[in-house]
C-alpha cells in the first residue's frame, strides 16, 4: 500500500535526489547540502564538532533571524553547555512519565473524543489537534490551562505560518510578560523554575530564560499537530489499521513509533560546519550549512523493507523521527505520550473515522515538495457499541 502521507509522491523528496544521498537546495539565496542517508545522518547528528549546533537562528530551517532574537536553548548550543541548559528542562519534559501526567492525558484526549463524538464533524486540525497541543503542554509544564487557552490562538506555527505571518514578537512579548509574573509569584510551573534556575552557579539571564520559552512555545508545536492529524487521518482511510490497533492494544506501541517514522514531524535541521567539510563531493566552505534530513533518513531503503509502506508492526524500527545524538528531542516522552495515548482512547471509544474533507498540507522548495500532513482534515467519529 503506498504511503497515505506521501501518496501523491512516494519519495518524500522526489526529483531531483542524487544517487550518493545529497540534495542542494537553495533556501533563501544560500545553497544547502541536504543530507539524506540513514547511517551519515545518525553520525553527523553526534559530531557536532565538525556538524556544530552553536548557531543562533540558523539551525531550523528556513533561518528564523526575521522572526525571533533570542538563541534557543538548548538546541543551538553545543556539548558542554549543551548538556547543562538541557538538565535544567529535563525535569519538566520528564513528567511526561509521571502517572499523573499520563491520567491527565488521558482525561485531555477523552473529553475532546468524547466532544467530537457528538457532532455530526469535527475539523482536527484547529478544533482538535490545536487544543490538544496546547492544553497537554500546559499540564506537562505544571501551568494553569489559562495560558494555553491564550496558546491555542497561536495557531499552527508561531514562526511561518502558511499566510506568511509571524507571531514571533508578539510570543516575546507574552513570555516576557509570563516570566515577570512567575519571578513575582513563583510556583510550581515551568516558567517559575526558569526565573529560579541557576546554570554553573549563576541565575539564568533573563535572554536565557526567553531562549527556552521560544523552543518550548515553537519547537514542538506544528510537529504534534501534524502527528494528531496525520494518525487521525490514516485510521481513517486504513480501516484495517484502526482494526488491527483494536484488536490488541499492546499494539500501539509500536504502531506510534511507525507513525514517527512515516510522518516524521521534523523534516531537517541545519548544522553549520566551523572546519568545512567534503559532502560526497559537495565542498562546504568553514562556516557554512548542511543540513541532516531526518524525514529522507526515515525512507532509507537500505533500513526500512518497503519504507512507502505504513507497517504497524514494524521491527526492527530505527527511525530518527525524534533527531539522534545529544540533541535528540527534549519533547520526545511528551510526543508518544500525546500520540499513543491518542490511539488508545481512539480504540476504547470509537468504531468508525470517515473523512468528510482533507486539504493536504505540503512544505515545498526549489529541490523538493514533500506532504507534511494536513491543512484541514474534517471527520466523522462513530460511538464504539
Amino acid at each position: 500500500m503506498p504511503c497515505p502521507f506521501h501518496k501523491q509522491q512516494p519519495d518524500p523528496f522526489g526529483e531531483p535526489r542524487r544517487k550518493d544521498g545529497v540534495l542542494v537546495n537553495n533556501f533563501r539565496g544560500t545553497d544547502v547540502p541536504m543530507i539524506l542517508k540513514h547511517d551519515e545522518v545518525r553520525r553527523m547528528a553526534k559530531d557536532w564538532k565538525h556538524f556544530s549546533s552553536d548557531a543562533p537562528f540558523q539551525v531550523p530551517i528556513p533561518n528564523e533571524e526575521d522572526v525571533r532574537t533570542v538563541r534557543q536553548l538548548p538546541l543551538e548550543t553545543d556539548p558542554p553547555d549543551q548538556g547543562d541548559y538541557r538538565k535544567i528542562a529535563e525535569p519538566f519534559f520528564n513528567r511526561a512519565k509521571d502517572p499523573a501526567v499520563i491520567a491527565q492525558m488521558e482525561v485531555l484526549i477523552t473529553g475532546l473524543i468524547e466532544g467530537a463524538l457528538g457532532q455530526d464533524s469535527v475539523e482536527i486540525v484547529r478544533d482538535f489537534a490545536i487544543p490538544l497541543q496546547s492544553r497537554g503542554l500546559a499540564n506537562l509544564l505544571n501551568t494553569p490551562q489559562t495560558e494555553a487557552d491564550i496558546w491555542i490562538g497561536w495557531g499552527m506555527h508561531i514562526f511561518r505560518e502558511g499566510d506568511g505571518t509571524s507571531k514571533g514578537k508578539a510570543m516575546e512579548e507574552y513570555a516576557n510578560d509570563l516570566l515577570d509574573r512567575s519571578a513575582a509569584k513563583p510556583g510550581h510551573d515551568f516558567f517559575s523554575a526558569l526565573t529560579q534556575a541557576e546554570f554553573r552557579g549563576r541565575p539564568l539571564t533573563r535572554e536565557e530564560m526567553l531562549g527556552y520559552c521560544s523552543i518550548v512555545f515553537a519547537g514542538g508545536r506544528d510537529t504534534i499537530i501534524n502527528s494528531i492529524s496525520g494518525v487521525i487521518g490514516h485510521l481513517a482511510g486504513t480501516p484495517a489499521d484502526f482494526e488491527f490497533l483494536r484488536e490488541d492494544p499492546k499494539r500501539i506501541l509500536g504502531a506510534s513509533e511507525e507513525f514517527f517514522r512515516v510522518l516524521s514531524p521534523t523534516t531537517h535541521l541545519a548544522r553549520k560546519c566551523p572546519r568545512g567539510a567534503n559532502v560526497h563531493g559537495v565542498e562546504v566552505k568553514p562556516g557554512d550549512f548542511v543540513s541532516l534530513i531526518f524525514a529522507a533518513a526515515n525512507y532509507d531503503e537500505t533500513v526500512f523493507e518497503v519504507p512507502e509502506t505504513v507497517k504497524l508492526d514494524r521491527r526492527p524500527n530505527p527511525h530518527v523521527a525524534f533527531g539522534f545524538g545529544p540533541h535528540l528531542c527534549l519533547g520526545a516522552a511528551h510526543a508518544r505520550l500525546v500520540v499513543r495515548t491518542l490511539m488508545k482512547v481512539l480504540c476504547e471509544r470509537v468504531a468508525r473515522i470517515e473523512t468528510l474533507a482533507a486539504v493536504d498540507k505540503y512544505e515545498e522548495e526549489t529541490s523538493y515538495r514533500r506532504r507534511l500532513a494536513y491543512d484541514r482534515l474534517e471527520v466523522r467519529l462513530t460511538r464504539r457499541a
